[in-house]
């Protein structure tokens, strides 16, 4: 999967994979300059997967297939993504699904507004979606580097407000959790009702971002 067809070496791809899986965010390798078009896919899946879950991904599967996720499933389920109680834990699922991918979406756009004028269509749409997905799933993943810049980051953007206050809302968002979200979603915005998990949450986020 390298960009130049030449073969990486074993740990640099354990790494990079361990890494992608478990959003950290290290590298040893430039992720644009050393990964090709499918290195990078597949780079983006195990970011995906780890930011989600594997157990979300894998009910995910099973909806699609339109299998019956049993109890033990649900009782794993619960436990992945700490939710008190088991009873509706499929609904919740699917909320945290249709969640992610419309955040990663709408990120994804408001990105390409700033990179297809800059990089053309398809690099720009590719930029943006990758982007967004690395963003909202805290991984600190970046495909902007150049020959003359490697391992740029984001330091090329740091006047472009459409890319900092984008990539800032992901991070938040995607950072505060499933739980949290769905107790904004339910509850709307009667902070009042939220559960202490959730205000404990939101609170600590915002005194630590001030």
């Amino acid at each position: 999967s390298s960009r130049y067809g030449n073969m990486t070496s074993f740990a640099d791809a354990l790494f990079t994979s361990t890494s992608a899986s478990c959003v950290t965010g290290l590298v040893v390798q430039d992720t644009y300059l050393h990964w090709s078009f499918f290195g990078q896919l597949i780079i983006l899946i195990l970011i995906q997967i780890g930011g989600m879950g594997f157990m979300t991904i894998g009910v995910c599967v099973a909806i699609l297939l339109r299998r019956k996720i049993g109890l033990k499933v649900r009782g794993i389920l619960q436990e992945s993504i700490n939710s008190i109680q088991i009873g509706g834990i499929v609904k919740l699922t699917k909320k945290i699904i249709k969640g992610t991918l419309f955040f990663e979406s709408i990120g994804a756009v408001l990105l390409m507004i700033r990179f297809i004028p800059e990089f053309g269509i398809g690099r720009g749409i590719w930029y943006g979606i990758f982007h967004s997905i690395s963003a909202f799933c805290n991984a600190g993943f970046d495909i902007l580097g150049t020959e003359s810049n490697r391992y740029p980051s984001l330091t090329g953007y740091a006047d472009s407000p459409v890319i900092n206050i984008t990539i800032m809302l992901l991070i938040v968002i995607g950072g505060i959790g499933f739980l949290t979200w769905d107790d904004i979603f339910e509850n709307k915005w009667r902070f009042h009702r939220y559960r202490m998990q959730s205000k404990v949450i939101l609170v600590t986020t915002g005194l630590l971002i001030l």
